[in-house]
């Protein structure tokens, strides 16, 4: 499986990082499954959190519109305890607050968050990302 993400013959440079979201996706979950998160480093878990804001950040700004960020409807992937944890240590590397956050947060909600979610790309029982 590492020798596929090495293979960058491909004429999209980036299509390296669709097949290597798909194992992060897999391989992550089955480490929050068996309690063996701690056996992902520190570094690696930044590199991907720092990598997945700058890549969403750039399309959405780069893109002029926004996208659901997480899967799921509402908390049957990412619980809102997840999601705030996370959202609180980006907020607290960069050293920003509660006030800075209200004062760029996005005024209204997107279209996104009327939409249901896709659950053709996603099987629970597999915890993977259908292609």
């Amino acid at each position: 499986m590492v020798d596929e993400l090495k293979n960058d013959g491909e004429n999209d440079p980036y299509a390296l990082i669709e097949r290597a979201a798909e194992i992060l996706w897999e391989r992550s979950q089955q480490a929050v499954e068996k309690l063996e998160a701690d056996r992902v480093s520190d570094l690696a878990v930044s590199k991907l959190m720092t990598a997945a804001v700058k890549l969403y950040s750039a399309k959405t700004d780069g893109e002029g519109r926004t996208f659901k960020p997480i899967l799921g409807n509402y908390d049957e992937i990412v619980t809102p305890t997840e999601a705030l944890t996370a959202v609180t240590e980006v907020l607290r590397a960069l050293r920003l607050g509660p006030m800075e956050f209200g004062l760029w947060s996005r005024r209204r909600p997107e279209d996104y968050h009327d939409e249901e979610f896709d659950e053709t790309n996603y099987d629970a029982s597999q915890t993977s990302l259908k292609e």
